[in-house]
């Protein structure tokens, strides 16, 4: 990867979404180009962000953590293949330079999975005499406060709010709390974790936990049934996601930051640290393509405590990774925002609102576990009486409004997206009533499934002189384009006439150039103003399904050029500069290059 110049001084410089995730399904954090940890929250993901410096505005320095060499010209950066492993280098006029590696542990110890909620930095000097200044600033209480630090001769800790972490280290300590420049001549380690005294030499125990949390990605990597192309491409989304889930539940976050905007100053800035039903459908199916079975066994178990706990069978769009409910949306005043373009958001409101899609997403992925003979614990009767509940809910709301998987917050319809859904769950619970030897409940849930399709038909299809097409929602002829998942869905195969009117008139009204719009028409906050990435990914999966392949495959090379350099995408995309807005790193966005590259690759035989 070429080196880039950077500016004498890291606060210079607004910050941007060239971010290189770095966690262990535990906690998570975003290294900036600069080499500074610029993004992180303890304890899990959705709590508070003592690295908060990428929503701080113009005061970047303050919660951060921050290597940077006196005369510091140029940086590199590379994952460790096949992991989150960062290798950042830093060179300086002199010619100087050091590497720092950072990661989040992780491994099996003592006949478990760990993952402690601590950050690894490991710095080394490789040319020259180099001089550092080390900048480590948490903050609390989003960004409110600083943390208070008492320290020892190898430790300090930091007080934020009512917990503390510990920075155990064999650098001179005093170097660090005062931020002075000084001569780095030898290896120096950094553990910033749990405020308990470390055990064992620092130097020995986080070489051997860098080591073991190697060979880790490294073994996990090894047992995806990855695409013949773009190998490297799929292989770094399918460890971001896996980093997107929060293991001790099995919960799947959407994203890993709140706020980043979807545009400019368009107040579009929402938190998506919590897990949402319809995102996590998709992330496990992706995965599952590549045969990533332990992440689709940890959500379904996280799935089956939400049935569990479901009011009256009664599914919320959203939940906090722990199962929380409430997820009430307030702000963040002492955060200015990314850029300083807020508001910070904490909480969605959107988990106030109905969107029936949700039970056709629960269905789908449970019904894997009645067929699936590799998982450790297979559905059984009780799971199939559970997921019933479920097929109620999907039938009786298949006809209602709904806010829609685009979280209307002003207006209600029956999204046709949603009723898909339904028919789709209605469609899977038969599969698995057959698979279960119950014809008869097979038979029962088939003849609702016919019943849906036959709504869909009669109030979603929209008749013009050109062909036709179906809606958005049953009220009215307005287009989005989650109308292209009518495919991957099975509720129409590819060459049906009615998918092929419906695909052209999405693509005339949604498509900008290179990039594909959720929809047209102004909402909340007026008319979009950028691209939503999985959508223009669902624009190549048509395509290549309507025998347009060339074109998706020359579509799809030219969305991973606008990935970063981490080769990872945000949610949304400026369809007239290239830049990347919203929330990083969007399991959305990395589900589509994962399923497109499947879709278009050549094919194993070819080469074997």
């Amino acid at each position: 990867m070429p080196a880039s110049p950077v500016p004498a001084s890291a606060s210079s410089e607004q910050p941007t979404l060239q971010l290189w995730p770095i966690g262990n399904c535990q906690v998570s954090g975003l290294i900036d180009e600069l080499a500074g940890l610029v993004w992180g929250c303890i304890p899990r993901v959705d709590g508070d962000p003592v690295f908060c410096s990428l929503l701080n505005g113009e005061n970047r320095a303050e919660g951060v953590w921050r290597f940077e060499l006196v005369g510091q010209v140029s940086t590199t950066q590379h994952y460790v293949r096949n992991t989150p492993i960062l290798v950042t280098r830093l060179e300086a006029e002199d010619g100087s330079a050091v590497e720092i590696t950072d990661f989040c542990p992780r491994f099996e110890r003592s006949g478990r999975m760990y993952r402690p909620v601590a950050f690894v930095r490991v710095v080394r000097p490789v040319a020259g005499t180099p001089r550092m200044t080390i900048t480590l600033r948490p903050r609390h209480d989003y960004g409110a406060n600083a943390a208070q630090t008492t320290n020892g001769t190898n430790h300090i800790r930091y007080l934020v709010g009512d917990q503390a972490m510990r920075l155990s280290t064999d650098a001179p300590v005093g170097y660090v709390l005062e931020g002075r420049a000084y001569r780095v001549e030898s290896d120096q380690h950094f553990f910033l974790g749990p405020d308990e005294a470390f055990s064992g030499n620092v130097r020995a125990e986080l070489r051997e936990m860098e080591d073991l949390t190697r060979k880790y990605w490294q073994l996990w990597v090894r047992g995806l049934a990855t695409p013949l192309e773009w190998q490297d491409e799929v292989i770094r989304c399918a460890i971001t996601l896996k980093l997107c889930q929060h293991e001790e539940t099995g919960a799947i976050v959407a994203a890993l930051t709140t706020s980043i905007p979807e545009a400019p100053g368009s107040q579009r800035n929402w938190d998506y640290r919590y897990c949402w039903i319809r995102d996590s459908y998709y992330t496990v199916q992706a995965l599952n393509r590549l045969g990533a079975l332990d992440v689709l066994e940890k959500y379904l178990a996280y799935l089956r405590n939400i049935v569990d706990n479901a009011n009256g069978g009664d599914i919320q769009p959203l939940y906090s990774v722990m199962g929380e409910g409430e997820l009430d949306e307030d702000f963040a005043p002492d955060l200015a925002g990314y850029r300083g373009m807020g508001p910070v958001r904490v909480g969605n409101a959107a988990y106030l609102q109905v969107q029936y899609d949700c039970y056709g997403q629960i269905v789908l992925p449970t019904v894997q576990g009645f067929f699936d003979r590799r998982l450790l614990r297979m559905a059984d009767e009780h799971d199939f009486e559970s997921l019933e509940q479920v097929g109620e809910m999907a039938w009786a709301k298949h006809d209602q409004p709904d806010a829609g998987l685009w979280e209307f917050r002003t207006r209600q319809e029956v999204h046709t997206y949603s009723a898909v859904m339904s028919w789709a769950a209605c469609d899977r619970l038969a599969n698995a009533a057959q698979r279960m030897g119950r014809p008869d409940r097979a038979t029962f849930w088939a003849e609702r499934a016919d019943a849906i399709r036959a709504k869909i038909e009669a109030e979603a299809w929209v008749d013009h002189p050109d062909g036709g097409h179906y809606g958005a929602s049953f009220e009215s002829d307005y287009l989005d384009a989650s109308l292209l998942q009518m495919v991957e869905l099975r509720y129409l195969a590819p060459d049906d006439p009615r998918f092929v009117s419906t695909f052209a008139a999405v693509e005339k009204a949604l498509r900008r150039g290179e990039h594909m719009l959720r929809y047209a028409q102004e909402d909340d906050f007026g008319a979009p103003e950028t691209a939503f990435n999985i959508c223009t990914f669902w624009l190549i999966d048509a395509l290549a399904r309507s025998e347009r392949v060339d074109e998706a495959r020359e579509l799809f090379e030219t969305m991973l050029g606008h990935t970063t350099r981490s080769g990872l995408l945000s949610e949304d995309m400026d369809f007239e500069t290239g830049e990347l807005w919203g929330n990083f790193p969007q399991t959305y966005s990395l589900v589509g290059v994962i399923n497109c590259a499947g879709l278009l690759s050549k094919s194993w035989n070819t080469i074997r």
